[in-house]
């Protein structure tokens, strides 16, 4: 597959580095903003006046947003351009964090997070979708993956470090702040570095009008059901008429999709096995290892009391090791393909989450977490690489935007999905425990979400076999592609 931006010839070699330099920039900006509030929390319910049931949202609103969009975002980028949709992504972001910034209350902070997250889907399918139409498949690729998912998933960590440092510093409303500055910056650079989209690489295709607002308003209440039903109770009224509307709402939009000319979300695209498993492997693994932020939060706060600053610093171990495993996905992925590596990696994952359930305890100190957080964030680094790599393969360059939105979905739904159900069974048992009653509750719910997270680590082992093994790739290829993206990557 060639290499080419937006459907144009493919950049200068030197100026490639640079279009991958910003591209993981981006993916750093919305991957810190899925974590960045959790060691912030405590201070925005007091600082805004939430109460401690409707304070989720806070988490909660971003999620259902972006998974609600993200399926519109990926097939915008395909027809309007993803230079257009990078940019109204990074757009949002930066009007959106100001808006959150400033708010005094909980339903505008609420608002504002809902507008970062259809930020998120805007900017994530099309900045997945820029590498993957930029870099050939196959090694080239998985070193630009690999640069990529490294922002994306120290991003994830990061954001917890720079929320503890910042709030610590300077208030809660700082998280917000700081994000106003880099993506402007962000979308400014974007126009003078991502070539401009050019009519052949829009295609001439029409806008599924009927398929983006079903795919959208059920996608969006889908979310909304997963996230909140643990909390509300899965037979609650709100919860029943909310899953039974977004049934009908997305049968609808399948029966659309199945017979226009030209559907938002091409069901061809699901005869791709890599995509199809890719997506539940993206899924499964934010539903587990999206999660660890929130958990090393709440465990270093409410069972060690550390500050926000302290819990902040206390992240930098973690964050080094999913920069490393990051950064050894893509070479791994392509000396052994991606799905060994893939398997490996969760291997290593499973390995360390149980290490750090045993750790966790309420008299315990860092150091005893110290060998479970580095091995488990070294797979979790490994994983984010290679799982986009493997899910992208064999896509259309045309179809890259919504197979990005689609394998994106599967990672924000399994983020507000995983996020809730784990809540819940570690705060089972809580009600009515105060004092150290209650710490040790929480180091002992963290442990029991700790067990259920590693059996879902062998949910995905077990979920990566279905991916197709890669063919042998000819020995002589491999000089040419390493001079290709020597000087981009």
């Amino acid at each position: 597959m060639p290499s080419a931006v937006a459907g144009a010839g493919a950049p200068p070699r030197r100026r490639l580095g640079l279009i991958l330099a910003l591209l993981a920039f981006a993916q750093c900006i919305y991957a810190v903003d899925y974590s960045i509030v959790f060691v912030a929390l405590p201070e925005i319910r007091t600082g805004v006046g939430f109460s401690a049931q409707t304070l989720q949202w806070v988490v909660s609103a971003y999620a259902v947003a972006f998974g609600g969009f993200l399926l519109l975002g990926g097939r915008a980028a395909d027809l309007f351009g993803r230079r257009r949709m990078f940019t109204f992504g990074l757009f949002l972001y930066a009007v959106s964090s100001l808006a959150g910034a400033l708010a005094g209350d909980p339903t505008t902070l609420i608002v504002a997070r809902a507008v970062q997250g259809i930020g998120g889907a805007f900017l994530a399918p099309s900045t997945l979708s820029l590498v993957t139409t930029t870099f050939a498949e196959g090694p080239e690729r998985n070193r630009a993956l690999a640069i990529w998912g490294g922002a994306g998933g120290s991003g994830m960590i990061l954001g917890s470090l720079l929320g503890g440092v910042l709030t610590g510093a300077f208030g809660w409303a700082s998280i917000f702040f700081a994000n106003v500055p880099l993506a402007g910056g962000a979308m400014l650079l974007a126009f003078a570095i991502i070539p401009k989209d050019t009519p052949q690489s829009l295609g001439g295709r029409k806008f599924d009008l009927p398929g983006a607002l079903t795919a959208t308003v059920g996608s969006t209440l889908l979310v909304f059901t997963l996230v909140q039903g643990p909390e509300s109770g899965w037979t609650s009224p709100t919860i029943l008429i909310t899953a039974a509307i977004a049934v009908v709402i997305l049968a609808v939009f399948f029966t659309i999709e199945g017979r226009g000319p030209d559907p938002l979300l091409p069901l061809r695209l699901f005869r791709n096995r890599n995509l199809s498993t890719g997506t539940v492997v993206t899924f499964i693994f934010m539903g587990t290892f999206g999660a660890l932020p929130y958990f090393f939060t709440l465990y270093f706060q409410s069972v060690h009391g550390y500050s926000a600053t302290k819990s902040g610093i206390a992240f930098l171990l973690p964050c080094v090791g999913v920069l490393i495993g990051n950064l050894s996905g893509g070479k791994l992925a392509t000396r052994f393909g991606v799905r060994a590596t893939l398997f490996g990696a969760l291997v290593l994952g499973l390995i360390g989450t149980i290490a750090f359930a045993f750790s966790v305890s309420p008299g315990g100190s860092y150091l005893q977490l110290v060998p479970g957080v580095l091995i488990l964030s070294l797979g979790q680094g490994t994983i984010f690489t290679a799982m986009y790599a493997a899910a992208t393969t064999g896509v259309a360059a045309e179809d890259q935007g919504i197979a990005s939105g689609v394998a994106a979905t599967g990672q924000q739904v399994g983020a507000a999905v995983g996020l809730a159900v784990l809540v819940a069974i570690a705060n089972s048992g809580h009600e009515g425990l105060t004092g150290e009653a209650l710490r040790v509750a929480t180091s002992d719910g963290v442990r029991t979400a700790m067990w259920a997270t590693a059996a879902g680590i062998v949910l995905i082992m077990l979920v990566v076999l279905n991916f197709r093994r890669p063919p042998a790739a000819p020995a002589a290829e491999e000089p040419e592609l390493q001079d290709g993206v020597a000087s981009a990557v």
